[in-house]
Formats: C-alpha cells, structure tokens, sequence
C-alpha cells in the first residue's frame, strides 16, 4: 500500500552551490497526492511543485525542477531517495529558499528523520511502472537504460582519472531496505579542480569537506576518509534512485548507468514516457509490493556513520 510520514520532519542548513541558509518541513500527504515541494517563501503567485519527470529543467550539476510561473526547487535528488528508498509516496515538502540543504551531502539525514517520525501505510495501492522494452539514451560515453527486470534493480559504473576513484561498478537489487543498509550514506564527491571551477563560477559556495568527499589526484582530501571503498559509485546510484522516483511511482525494472548524470537519467524517463509499449502501470499486489524499495525497513539497518 501507499505510505507517508507518520509526522513531520524538519530540516536546516545550507544550500550547495548558493550557500544560503534553508529551511525545510516534510509534511505527511493523503494518498495518491505524491510529492511536491512548496516554496513558502514566495508569497504571490503558484508555490507548488510536482517532484516530477516533466518538471525538470536543465541543470548541469543537480536536479532541478519548475513550475510554470519559474518558481524553482534544486538539488532535490538526495530527499527524493531517501523518500523513495523509504517508501515513502506521499508528502509536502515545504521549503524558504530554492535549494534543498546539502546536509552532510548524503541521504543519512532524511532517512533518520524518516525513520525516526515513523511511516504510516494508506489506504490505496502502490502504482509501479513496469519495463516491457528496452529503453536507451546515450551522450558520449555516457549511457543511461531501462530494461525489463522482476523486481528493481540498479547497475552503474564510473571510470576518472584520478586513481583514488578510478573505475568502479557495482550491482544491487533495491528490494528489502537495500537503499537504507547500502547506499544512503554515500557523501557526493567532486574533484579539487571541479571544486575551483565551480566557486570561479559563483557555485558550490555551501561545500565543505565535511558534506563532499573531495579527490586530488590519488589523495582524499575530506578528513575522515572514505565510507565506503566505492563511495562515488554507491552515491551515483542514490542519485539515480532519487532521479528515478521522478517517474511518478516506483519502478519495476533494471536501470543500467555507465557515467551517467542528472540530466541524461531525466532525458531516459522522458525517452521512456514518450514510449507508451515501453511500460505498463500496474497495481501492487502483495507479491510485487513486498519487493519495492523501502519495504521493511528499520531503524537497525542505517549504517553507522564512520
């Protein structure tokens, strides 16, 4: 069945790239309602935004979605795994300023709150989109597909030429709390240089060490170290699951990355959706439902932070 918070979660901090302080409630919703943001500090005009496919515009460095009045939300795609990783379907998140706070750069913050408010079950089933074809986009060397799969599956590998990153792949089937005990606390990471360019250019100006694992070269430059071996490639994956659940439901499917990004797994659902023989939506049974991500998960099962 469909399910939102028990109560709500509140969180502070500060934006990525603009720097700026932000404040935001995710609120329980009614069934079928989904999740969408509202800026509350825009006190004129329509607030609302769908956490949707159709509402992302082009971004090269996060997800970002409009409404039609331009009014924007950004860097949405680490709520909206955490969100989907719990199964969560339903929610208002409100929010003071047009991006999300990058907290300590990973979904560990929004699944403990989660967690910690509780979730409530619904009275309506779950609407999944189930892969029938194929479905590929490519740019360069970079390759985004959805295929048919049992239950939802995530492959993704990345390749860079610092050696303290270098080539990593890895494989996990999302059922069962996978999300929670594998991925959510995977930190978003940049290289120094990327960092340079970006603050010339007005941007990452909320970065730290302490919410991004920065690489030179073959150092790590963010004390601590990594938390994981594979870091990186675990967080691309919780940003493809959070850029997935844009679909409007979750998938039932296998999504294959290979050096894909925000934009080009948004460029994959539109190719999907402009294919109506690609998919089907179907209702959750108890055998299909029980393998969605989020499905019993426990408190127990965030990592402990290293």
């Amino acid at each position: 069945m469909q399910c939102t918070l028990k109560s709500a979660a509140k969180f502070t901090g500060v934006g990525l790239h603009s720097g700026e302080p932000v404040r935001m409630v995710v609120k329980p919703a009614s069934a079928d309602y989904g999740i969408w943001f509202r800026r509350v500090d825009i006190t004129s005009g329509d607030a609302l935004i769908p956490a949707r496919w159709d509402a992302v515009v082009p971004s090269r460095l996060c997800t970002l979605i409009a409404n039609p009045s331009g009014v924007t939300v950004s860097t949405i795609e680490h709520v909206m795994a955490a969100l989907a990783g719990c199964g969560i379907h339903n929610a208002l998140i409100e929010i003071d300023g047009p991006e999300v706070p990058i907290l300590d750069g990973s979904s560990v913050p929004f699944v403990e709150a989660f967690l910690a408010r509780g979730i409530r079950e619904q009275a309506e089933p779950v609407r999944a989109i189930r892969i029938l074809e194929p479905v590929e986009v490519r740019e360069g060397e970079a390759v985004a597909r959805l295929e048919p799969a049992d239950e939802f599956e995530i492959d993704f590998s990345i390749d860079f030429a610092e050696t303290a990153i270098g080539r990593q792949e890895k494989s996990l089937n999302m059922a069962n709390g996978a999300f929670v005990r594998e991925l959510c606390d995977s930190r978003t990471f940049c290289r120094q240089a990327d960092v340079d360019a970006m603050r010339a250019n007005g941007l990452a100006l909320g970065g730290t060490f302490e919410n991004a694992v920065v690489f030179e070269g073959d150092r790590i430059l963010s004390p601590g170290g990594l938390r994981h071996a594979d870091e990186p490639v675990r967080h691309k994956m919780l940003d493809a699951l959070g850029d997935l659940s844009l679909a409007g439901g979750p998938i039932i499917g296998r999504y294959t990355g290979i050096r894909a990004g925000h934009a080009l797994t948004n460029r994959l659902l539109r190719a999907l959706f402009a294919r109506r023989e690609a998919f089907r939506l179907v209702d959750c049974g108890l055998m299909v439902g029980c393998k969605l991500p989020g499905v019993g998960v426990h408190r127990s099962d965030i990592p402990a932070l290293r």
